[in-house]
């Protein structure tokens, strides 16, 4: 149950409503998710959030499947549930397939593993790596 009451459209005021229009405008939905009408109890908050969101999930240097597919698997290493059921819905609209899910999961598995272990043995990172990393 959500901390906040959930703020509604037809409850909303005029600032409220116009950030939902856009969200439900661009992402051609019909219904604003939970997500958004809790942030609407602060409304500045939401509208710099949807704003920001909006940026950076826009087309760019990545494709939008790529960017929900990140997003995804952020939410999963963060354990945002609700996060996560969001970002696989978006990323099967925008074109991920069974199996593209499956080797995401099994990518951020191993990451986790992998993570897991370098951290619990502290290992340092060689300087080799590293400047390979710098490019």
């Amino acid at each position: 149950m959500a901390t906040v009451p959930l703020v509604e459209y037809e409850d909303a005021p005029a600032e409220v409503r116009a950030v939902y229009d856009d969200i439900m405008a661009t992402r051609q939905v019909t219904w604003v998710n939970n997500f958004w009408k809790a942030l609407a109890n602060d409304p500045a908050s939401l509208k710099r959030t949807w704003e920001s969101l909006k940026q950076v999930m826009a087309p760019g240097a990545l494709d939008p499947l790529t960017k929900e597919m990140l997003y995804l698997a952020v939410s999963v290493a963060n354990g945002c549930d609700y996060c996560i059921t969001s970002h696989t819905a978006a990323a099967r609209k925008a074109g991920m397939t069974p199996a593209m899910y499956a080797e995401l999961m099994a990518v951020v598995g191993m990451a986790s593993e992998t993570n897991a272990l370098v951290s619990g043995y502290r290992v340092e990172v060689d300087e080799a790596l590293a400047k390979a990393a710098k490019g």
